[in-house]
């Protein structure tokens, strides 16, 4: 049986940033437009987790609907006590408009499936 996954009260995943770059030779044809996005997950809740992964849902606006999930948040997995947060930046490459919406996963310290959502954000194409 599946164990369930609980949101914790003061566990939040923040887009801080989101910066568009068009062109250059770095990006593959077909998807010229870059978006950077910078994130941090704060842990204010009463006890120690670990972030373990995260799964992304990206719907384009051509309809193509993408899925990125994988171990650890951009090679790590952060274990934050109360109190301490965790930033990174990562990017995504696209031909059009998109919608994302992504989940971190982990363990707290007495072994039980915590999730945090993200709230969804576009990526416009300036």
């Amino acid at each position: 049986m599946a164990q369930t996954s609980v949101e914790i009260p003061g566990l939040t995943a923040h887009l801080d940033r989101l910066v568009h770059h068009h062109g250059g030779e770095c990006l593959p044809e077909g998807k010229p437009h870059a978006f950077v996005y910078f994130i941090t997950i704060r842990n204010q809740s009463d006890r120690t987790v670990t972030l373990l992964g995260r799964k992304w849902m990206i719907l384009q606006a051509d309809g193509d609907r993408i899925v990125v999930e994988g171990d650890k948040i951009v090679g790590e997995t952060p274990r934050l006590a109360p109190g301490e947060h965790f930033s990174y930046n990562s990017y995504h490459v696209t031909g059009c408009q998109a919608r994302v919406q992504g989940v971190f996963h982990g363990v707290d310290e007495f072994g039980a499936h915590i999730h945090v959502m993200l709230d969804s954000f576009d990526m416009l194409i300036p």
